[in-house]
């Protein structure tokens, strides 16, 4: 067996070009919501990139969507940091949650599995409940669970994939933060994962951008309501990043050898590029960050 070669940790001085290749991935797919473990290549979620300062000890985190892509690196981030983190995630990905939990409890932290639909109003509360029972009270919520498919235009963008996308980027994230709200105390942070594409939305993902740019106006208008109480309420946007989400029908199957190529670094961003966003925002050091959207997008022109 080869030896394993990974790209310098996160704190290495490397040129951002080149710290990870250009890939051209195959064109594939899966069903979604798709399994992380299954598409090439394999993203890198930082179980052997993200060198942690500990900068959360003693935190309790909730990650949504944390079985893969931006939600595993976060919680994997997190978990360096020092954090106890929960992850909630559909049953169908269990496998890959199982995975993202052994690199959280390798690390020294306590991981916490609940799998469910977060399309279920109920199921959005119990959440909240079983992950504050579980870490023993809460101080990170990040809203990252997804739903995006790709259709060729509004004429081809079915009425139910319009209610599902919306129930779960948007619907969701109001009911967990909702539930949420009892539990985190001043110095508490709320993450939400917004996109490029609430600036620049594809023809393509008309309803997917659509809820990035009300996840953008959720998270400025919440910052405003729970500022005073010491809650900040922040926001990241990706640009072009390899997960699942991509070729479980996020994008044209044809499109996938050039995602990302269109970025200014010339390369689609990995999952662990995007943690340090997750981890700043979350951490005392923002403590004057409020309403904001940090942009990790590799180059891409956005407010």
């Amino acid at each position: 067996m080869s030896e394993r070669r990974d790209p310098p940790d996160q704190l290495a001085m490397v040129d951002p070009v080149h710290r990870y290749p250009s890939i051209t991935p195959p064109e594939q797919n899966q069903d979604e919501p798709g399994l992380e473990s299954e598409i090439v290549p394999e993203p890198d979620i930082g179980e052997f990139t993200y060198r942690g300062t500990g900068r959360l000890i003693g935190r309790r985190a909730l990650v949504t969507g944390g079985d893969s892509g931006i939600g595993a690196a976060t919680a994997v981030a997190f978990a360096r940091e020092g954090a106890d983190v929960a992850i909630s995630y559909l049953p169908s990905e269990e496998s890959d949650a199982q995975n993202v939990a052994r690199i959280i409890s390798e690390s020294g932290r306590r991981a916490v599995m609940i799998p469910g639909d977060l399309v279920d109003p109920a199921f959005c509360a119990q959440l909240v409940e079983d992950a504050v029972s579980a870490l023993g009270g809460l101080d990170i919520l990040v809203n990252n669970a997804g739903k995006q498919i790709a259709r060729d235009g509004l004429a081809e963008l079915p009425d139910d994939q319009l209610v599902e996308t919306f129930a779960a980027n948007v619907l969701a994230m109001f009911r967990v933060t909702r539930a949420a709200l009892a539990s985190l105390e001043a110095g508490s942070s709320i993450i939400n994962t917004t996109s490029i594409q609430a600036y620049q939305p594809s023809p393509t993902l008309l309803d997917y951008a659509s809820t990035k740019a009300a996840i953008n106006n959720f998270s400025k208008g919440l910052a405003e309501e729970l500022a005073p109480k010491g809650i900040r309420v922040n926001a990241v946007a990706p640009g072009p990043i390899w997960t699942v989400l991509q070729p479980s029908d996020g994008q044209p199957t044809q499109d996938l050898p050039e995602f990302g190529k269109d970025t200014g670094l010339g390369r689609a961003g990995q999952p662990t590029e995007l943690a340090p966003a997750y981890v700043f925002l979350a951490s005392p050091e923002s403590s004057y960050v409020v309403g904001a959207t940090i942009h990790v997008n590799g180059g891409k022109p956005s407010p």
